[in-house]
């Protein structure tokens, strides 16, 4: 007994760092958002982007770099959050009494694509900004957007392993279930 109420906060505190998470990356890529639809119809915006990001020299060079970089961006805030909606969706229904269920593994399945996206994508990103310091455009800032490329790309093997081990539960609970 004491084990499952200990459980069942566990959870219920995963849950609520889990919204607390969605909520703020959400609202960092609405802002990005925000920031993006009004660089596009007032170019002196760009200097004062989010989180003191000026991409105006970038901007005034090549608008097709600017859209570029800052779509990496956008991707990559907008995968971070939907990621963490499934999150969330996945503890709302998660039952501890029975883990070993389609919808869970699914859930998990998803996440791991969502990780393996993110750390992707930003590798891409990382390694195409690389390139364009060759070209005189000056990135230093945007580092923090994709800085953890590999931490993604290990948390998605993990959590792919797992995925495949409630994949393998939910097929013994299956066949568990039709022998009694």
């Amino acid at each position: 007994m004491i084990m499952w109420k200990r459980n069942e906060i566990v959870f219920k505190g995963l849950h609520f760092i889990s919204w607390l998470i969605f909520i703020g990356l959400s609202i960092e890529a609405g802002a990005l958002i925000v920031n993006f639809i009004f660089s596009i119809f007032n170019p002196a915006v760009v200097k004062n982007l989010y989180q003191k990001l000026d991409l105006s020299a970038m901007y005034e060079t090549n608008k097709w770099i600017f859209f570029s970089v800052f779509s990496f961006i956008l991707f990559i805030a907008m995968l971070k959050a939907y990621m963490f909606y499934v999150v969330i969706n996945l503890l709302s229904k998660f039952n501890v009494e029975k883990p070993f269920s389609s919808f869970v593994s699914e859930q998990i399945t998803k996440i791991s694509y969502f990780t393996f996206s993110i750390g992707l994508l930003s590798y891409l990103a990382r390694q195409t900004t690389k390139q364009l310091v060759h070209y005189g455009y000056e990135i230093g800032n945007l580092n923090q957007f994709w800085a953890d490329s590999q931490a993604y790309i290990l948390m998605a093997a993990v959590i792919y392993a797992i995925a495949t081990i409630f994949a393998k539960g939910v097929e013994l609970q299956k066949e568990n279930d039709l022998t009694i």
